[in-house]
């Protein structure tokens, strides 16, 4: 089976061939018609989370996929052979860029009807985080004031359609090109990041979505209403969450001290911190395949090339400059 995987953190991804998935009692071989390229692909080929995910290598990477079902374990009740499914595996279970790969039935859900296969494959890491930040962590609604950085990126251009169908005042940063797309996605105010400065353009907001870390989240942290929240998905990870992913406490202390200077910082302007990892759901995934049949949320697709360039697609996303996702599709 054709695959694209590393053979050591900070190598190229390139192509190889891998045993067919074995198929578990509640797993559903999908396959894979498309896939989706996160910079949390390239974060994990350059090594940056072999603290926190400790993967064999050589890794087959992959964290998006939409395809459909081929055979499904002895108890596996949501889905048959046929179904035109999309997910995120769980993490310890990745490698989408892969003809097929066998996904536990929860981390799955029965694709939107009204988008192609390319464009189902390009939201489920992105959406999730989205929802997870604004729904789970943020109790976005009605009145919020919301702040999303790189709101043309994969991220931000979905959850600018999230925070706005949830009622939000959405304001995003944005280089002015991108201007125009955005605020069709949704954002009231648009700051572009080149030539302004989003701390004198925003104050008093309720939540900052952060995915771009270092000195960027240390400024958004000012940005914020007493008791608002930053929530960063590029890090620094946090104690809370070393706790939650179970790692062992030499690797606790070590993330503790990675955010101790920004959980400082939020401390004294009277604001929270936190990091978000998203996790695989396949329920949540369903609620967002309705909201993008009802048209609420809408892929941003910025480039699509064949499965065989996956190679090609890695770079072109770590080089940026792209708009929404990157998408690989089998031939």
């Amino acid at each position: 089976m054709r695959a694209f995987a590393v053979d050591a953190y900070g190598s190229r991804v390139h192509e190889v061939e891998r045993p067919e998935p074995e198929v578990g009692p509640h797993d559903v071989l999908v396959e894979v018609a498309a896939a989706s390229i996160n910079q949390l692909d390239v974060k994990i080929a350059a090594g940056e989370f072999k603290q926190v995910l400790r993967y064999p290598l050589p890794l087959t990477l992959g964290h998006d996929l939409a395809g459909t079902v081929t055979a499904v374990g002895e108890l596996v009740r949501r889905f048959a052979v046929g179904d035109r499914v999309y997910g995120r595996p769980r993490d310890g279970r990745i490698g989408t860029f892969s003809e097929r790969i066998a996904v536990h039935e929860d981390d799955l859900a029965a694709a939107p009807t009204s988008i192609d296969v390319g464009q189902a494959a390009s939201l489920p890491l992105v959406t999730l985080t989205a929802w997870q930040a604004l729904v789970e962590r943020g109790g976005v609604g009605a009145g919020s004031r919301v702040l999303i950085h790189a709101g043309a990126g994969g991220v931000g251009s979905v959850a600018i359609q999230l925070a706005h169908h949830l009622g939000a005042t959405v304001a995003t940063t944005a280089s002015a090109k991108n201007a125009d797309l955005v605020r069709r996605l949704g954002a009231d105010l648009v700051v572009d990041h080149r030539t302004q400065d989003f701390v004198q353009a925003v104050s008093g907001y309720d939540l900052v979505l952060d995915s771009l870390g270092g000195e960027n989240l240390e400024r958004s942290l000012r940005v914020l209403r007493p008791g608002g929240k930053a929530i960063g998905i590029s890090g620094p990870p946090t104690p809370e969450f070393a706790r939650a992913a179970g790692l062992p406490l030499p690797v606790r202390l070590g993330v503790g001290a990675l955010s101790a200077k920004i959980r400082r910082q939020a401390r004294r302007l009277g604001v929270d911190y936190e990091f978000l990892f998203m996790r695989a759901d396949g329920r949540q995934l369903a609620a967002i395949a309705d909201l993008v049949d009802a048209g609420v949320i809408q892929p941003v697709v910025g480039l699509t090339v064949p499965f065989a360039e996956t190679p090609e697609a890695m770079a072109a996303l770590e080089r940026g400059g792209l708009v929404g996702k990157v998408v690989t599709a089998r031939e």
